[in-house]
């Protein structure tokens, strides 16, 4: 089950780029506007679905508190950063800094939890992270010094440590036992009003783009990349832990290239090669059972 939620998150999470891309260059909306319809429509299917199947669990004034600050953090304000960062910097830089929530989740389940980091994290992480900056060597030799590359460095950074503190929201929920499913449902329904809000007061129409590839692209991304996604992710969060969990976003962006290869020509450099190596080798750190060695005992 574990591998199947990885593998599951990882090749949802490793697609939505194409629709994010796809969307944006629809045009019409503004950012806030998109990730508002996005997780009001994810987060009307899965009440209702939940409803329908009396799995929809009452939550406590407390627990509906932590569910705003989880909207906040992880469906909400961190795809706004990371969709006006991806104006200024490459996909490729993105996902670096992206990959950093692997650590980010290390530091604040010790920070909040007390639970120390596997002996296995940080070697695992310094290969994958290594390897995300081999696979993107390229892009991220091209990048020009200047404020917007700062500003794009900065807003990715703020998304993924909010990514971060929703995934310690979420696992304070299952430690109180609360339904993963229940508290992601209202965490998307707050995190969408959040973003009404927010477009309301900077003066934008809430009106979606009629045309079918930014509905397609919505559609999809509300689905697969929040019902779906989210749910297996938060569901792995809570079966592995956060650190661990946090690792299979250094695979994303091999799908994202597997994709690139196949329908827009990307061409595999000898760094990106060994980039895809090292991240396969951090997966085998992570992962792997290893044989436990027992030591005789000395008379």
């Amino acid at each position: 089950m574990n591998l199947f939620l990885y593998l599951s998150v990882v090749i949802i999470w490793g697609t939505t780029w194409i629709a994010i891309y796809a969307q944006q260059a629809a045009g019409g909306s503004a950012v806030t506007v998109a990730v508002f319809w996005r997780f009001l429509l994810a987060a009307g299917v899965m009440l209702v679905a939940l409803r329908l199947f009396k799995r929809l669990q009452s939550l406590t004034l407390r627990d509906h508190l932590f569910c705003l600050l989880q909207g906040c953090c992880v469906f909400g304000f961190n795809f706004v950063c990371f969709y006006h960062a991806a104006a200024w910097i490459s996909s490729g830089l993105e996902s670096v800094i992206f990959s950093m929530a692997v650590l980010y989740n290390a530091l604040n389940s010790w920070i909040f939890f007390r639970q120390r980091p596997s002996a296995r994290l940080f070697p695992a992480a310094l290969l994958g992270i290594g390897g995300i900056v081999a696979l993107f060597w390229h892009d991220l030799r091209d990048a020009q010094a200047s404020a917007e590359l700062l500003w794009g460095i900065g807003l990715s950074a703020l998304g993924t440590l909010g990514f971060s503190f929703g995934n310690m929201i979420s696992n304070r929920h299952q430690r109180v036992k609360r339904d993963v499913l229940t508290t992601n449902s209202y965490g998307m329904l707050y995190g969408a009003l959040v973003m009404a809000a927010l477009s309301l007061v900077q003066g934008e129409s809430l009106q979606p783009t009629w045309n079918v590839q930014w509905l397609g692209a919505l559609s999809y991304l509300a689905i697969f990349g929040s019902v779906i996604g989210f749910a297996a992710y938060f569901t792995l969060v809570g079966r592995i832990g956060s650190s661990q969990a946090a690792y299979c976003t250094l695979l994303f962006p091999l799908v994202a290239l597997a994709l690139s290869t196949r329908y827009e020509g990307y061409v595999w450099h000898a760094s990106a090669i060994l980039g895809l190596v090292m991240i396969l080798l951090g997966n085998l750190v992570m992962f792997a059972r290893w044989p436990t060695i027992r030591r005789r005992a000395i008379a």
